[in-house]
């Protein structure tokens, strides 16, 4: 394994959206998921179909950083497909539901574009 900045941040951001998955998808309407999100129990119960879809989709991405990292130098569009969706999303949440989404999913995501690009 290359241990590149570039594919470091890659693993984080793919650690993140894990954590996004079983957040949004196993304890939306726990504690830990309410704290979050800051929701309340009804609202939880409300939109837990829909946050369990956007988990989903979140696994998706740390699939694909996963799937890029796995194959090494050859996986390198993958990876830079799928930081590009991340970030894109993070901009898209930022405007629609939290401003914070960009700083927790954009940035990171640029970051390592940059770092995939300048080869770090």
């Amino acid at each position: 394994m290359d241990y590149s900045i570039a594919n470091i941040l890659i693993a984080l951001i793919a650690l993140l959206h894990v954590y996004i998955l079983v957040l949004e998808m196993f304890l939306w309407e726990k504690p830990a998921g309410l704290r979050a999100f800051r929701n309340t129990p009804e609202k939880a119960a409300m939109t837990r179909v829909l946050a369990a879809n956007q988990g989903l989709y979140n696994g998706f991405l740390a699939a694909g950083l996963i799937w890029g990292l796995w194959l090494g130098e050859a996986g390198k569009a993958i990876e830079l497909f799928f930081l590009i969706c991340v970030a894109v999303a993070g901009i898209f949440g930022a405007a629609t539901a939290a401003k914070k989404i960009l700083y927790i999913q954009t940035v990171p995501a640029v970051i390592a574009i940059i770092c995939l690009w300048l080869k770090l």
